[in-house]
């Protein structure tokens, strides 16, 4: 079975989940952070993953 799943990735400042992503769970163990450009704040904030 493949280690490497489906995540969100939500906008830190309004709340939405703007962005799907994948993740080996076995390499990164820690909750990713990116910056992304959010469309509904039209400007560039960080995206944590969510559950």
């Amino acid at each position: 079975m493949s280690q490497e799943t489906l995540i969100k990735l939500e906008c830190t400042s309004c709340k939405r989940v703007m962005y799907h992503s994948t993740k080996n769970k076995k390499t990164i163990k820690a909750r990713l952070e990116l910056s992304k450009f959010c469309k509904n704040c039209k400007k560039h904030a960080p995206h944590k993953e969510t559950k």
